[in-house]
């Protein structure tokens, strides 16, 4: 079982072991409202998965959210759910569960960690023993992949390469530090930049398709991504700026833990090549050591099946064989449930060939 909670939708599935979905279901995160607001929301996904025939098979339950989270306590304080401060939201969903007949073990990720079990089972980083997955969007997070197994730390936050500082004379940071990636490669920092160095949104790059005087412009990242890929000085100064500040933090983690392929997802990510271009020239000036040189960087591939992929996907990496009472696979650091109808329901493919995998 899967629960994906994050500042635009709160959802849930069950996850079988070949990674398809079913029984998929979603709630809008309420606004102006307060902690128990939200939760009556996940609680209402919850409910909808008791719904399915097959809600009696689950045997985990991963919950994929938000940060920042402190997994050591179980709590989230998601900046995009201001009702949510220290939330208890692992015992809160376990107790939701246990109340409709299914006492199952539960664990809790943060979404760069969630997106990165998931890109290792199914997606981009699958067959990498060694992989730093990377989520660039209004913010920049990731998670690490070591010697074939998650890696979250001790409260759920390792590979946060986003507050890596890269330039130590930077901008501050919302963090507190300065020069970090986030400062300089997000989304909502791409942008700023841009207009900062006197960019301006032009007509066909409005959100709504109207070129018509006065219309909106699309002041985002991804409207300077589509300034950059006609060929805008400014923005394309504005993705070389961010995808080398990348690039160094890339080349900086896979020195410290000799990672293989940097997987990179997000909707940053959407921008392809004018992100990516940057990204991959810059690398060889900083992954100089010979055991960096080949260095992979690459798209994520699951997209939106991240987050509920990644959490069922993290609840079996993070869980021991005998919460769940499975043996573990010799095949894969997932494990492979007796039954492949252990998990779920609506059947959803989250990939076409995906490899032995979680139950949850």
């Amino acid at each position: 079982m899967a629960i994906d909670i994050g500042g635009t939708k709160i959802a849930g599935a069950l996850v079988h072991p070949d990674g398809t979905m079913t029984a998929t279901t979603r709630r809008p995160t309420p606004r102006a409202v307060d902690a128990e607001g939200v939760m009556a929301a996940v609680a209402e996904v919850v409910a909808d998965l008791s719904a399915s025939p097959l809600w009696a098979s689950a045997v985990r339950c991963g919950i994929g959210s938000a940060g920042p989270v402190d997994t050591s306590r179980g709590t989230v304080s998601p900046v995009n759910i201001g009702a949510w401060r220290d939330f208890p939201v692992q015992e809160r969903i376990a107790a939701e569960l246990a109340a409709r007949g299914a006492a199952l073990p539960t664990v809790l990720a943060g979404d760069g960690v969630a997106m990165t079990a998931a890109e290792h089972w199914l997606g981009a980083a699958r067959g990498y023993a060694n992989a730093l997955c990377m989520v660039v969007s209004t913010g920049v997070g990731g998670g690490l992949i070591l010697n074939n197994r998650l890696h979250p730390g001790p409260t759920g936050n390792a590979g946060h390469i986003g507050h890596i500082s890269v330039a130590f004379d930077g901008a501050p940071c919302v963090c507190g530090s300065r020069g970090c990636v986030e400062s300089i490669a997000s989304g909502t920092a791409i942008a700023r930049w841009a207009l900062d160095q006197g960019w301006t949104p032009q007509a066909g790059y409005c959100p709504d398709g109207s070129d018509a005087p006065g219309a909106a412009r699309d002041a985002t990242a991804a409207g300077v991504a589509a300034a950059a890929a006609q060929g805008d000085p400014i923005a394309l100064a504005a993705f070389d700026r961010a995808g080398r500040a990348l690039a160094a933090a890339i080349a900086a983690a896979a020195t410290l833990v000799e990672t293989d392929i940097a997987v990179i997802g997000g909707g940053v990510a959407a921008a392809g090549d004018i992100l990516f271009g940057p990204i991959r020239s810059h690398l060889a000036q900083y992954a100089t050591l010979s055991f960096v040189q080949e260095l992979q960087v690459v798209p994520a591939t699951l997209g939106t099946h991240a987050g509920l992929i990644g959490a069922a996907a993290a609840a079996t990496m993070l869980l021991a064989p005998s919460a769940a009472s499975e043996p573990p696979s010799s095949q894969s650091p997932y494990w492979q449930s007796p039954s492949s109808e252990s998990a779920s329901s609506e059947s959803e493919s989250a990939k076409s060939a995906p490899a032995a995998a979680p139950t949850a």
